[in-house]
């Protein structure tokens, strides 16, 4: 049901349908899409006789699990960064899209796994950035298509490559030089993650364990890969999920047979997410 609300929420936005098919809308219509999606789902959440499918379950998985609103529109906020072409400084500002888009994600998922206290949300929120940056360095090339960067602008301007060039061929191992950080950066909040997977019962911890596996081997392949990466969508294999899946649950056995009381409970995070709203 969470992820139905998020599906709709992106496809609103980017004109398109399950994901696919995406359009460029005037920005005027976007960010008024945007503004209509934060209305509705206040709407849902506030009111009775919702008919909406989407939004009828959302309101039923936030009373069920009482998920604050601020996170939903938290969740918003990216989709208002994009519309809106906000550029990226630098690794903060990147950080701060990868929380709105996806790092809220995962805490409201956490939600739904019966977490509530805030060392373990943060590391929710770790992975959904680790995920995310992961996202930008495979999709450099089409972001860039559509006109948006994610990518650090400082960094690119580092390895000596202008952000309205970044899909010109010359640059690609330049451009590739940042992605290896950035993707540096994405391993610290994977490892971070697992303080907060051994919070979590065994079934969504080996299932949050399994995504952690399988999306850092995405990285994995892109650096294997180099700059023509780009030539084709990273992934992996069927095969290899179900041995990273594998693989990820007898860590998740190992990591809570390790637990021990408050020793074990996760340490600050590694970038301060913004709080829920009381209420």
């Amino acid at each position: 049901m969470l992820y139905a609300w998020c599906r709709h929420c992106d496809d609103q936005t980017d004109d398109q349908e399950l994901g696919f098919n995406a359009s460029q809308l005037p920005r005027a219509e976007a960010c008024a899409r945007v503004d209509r999606l934060r209305q509705s789902t206040h709407h849902a959440l506030t009111a009775d006789g919702i008919e909406d499918p989407v939004y009828a379950g959302l309101r039923r998985v936030v009373d069920l699990h009482h998920i604050p609103e601020s996170y939903l529109m938290q969740h918003l906020d990216g989709f208002a960064m994009d519309v809106e072409g906000r550029s990226y400084r630098n690794l903060d500002d990147t950080l701060e899209y990868c929380y709105h888009v996806a790092g809220v994600v995962g805490i409201m998922m956490a939600y739904i796994m019966g977490v509530r206290d805030e060392p373990t949300l943060d590391r929710a929120a770790d992975l959904g950035l680790a995920f995310q940056l992961t996202n930008i360095c495979r999709d450099v090339m089409d972001d860039a298509e559509i006109g948006r960067v994610y990518l650090p602008a400082d960094w690119l301007e580092e390895a000596g490559v202008p952000v309205d060039q970044i899909r010109r061929v010359e640059h690609r191992e330049r451009v590739f030089t940042v992605v290896r950080r950035v993707l540096a950066e994405a391993d610290r909040y994977y490892a971070s993650s697992w303080l907060g997977i051994a919070q979590l019962p065994f079934r969504s911890g080996w299932a949050v364990a399994a995504a952690n596996a399988v999306y850092r081997d995405i990285g994995r392949l892109i650096l294997e890969l180099g700059p023509s990466t780009w030539d084709g969508r990273s992934s992996t294999g069927k095969m290899r999920k179900a041995l990273l899946a594998a693989g990820a649950g007898l860590r998740t056995i190992a990591t809570r047979a390790m637990r021990t009381g408050t020793e074990s409970r996760p340490r600050e995070g590694l970038w301060m997410r913004p709080k829920a709203e009381a209420g």
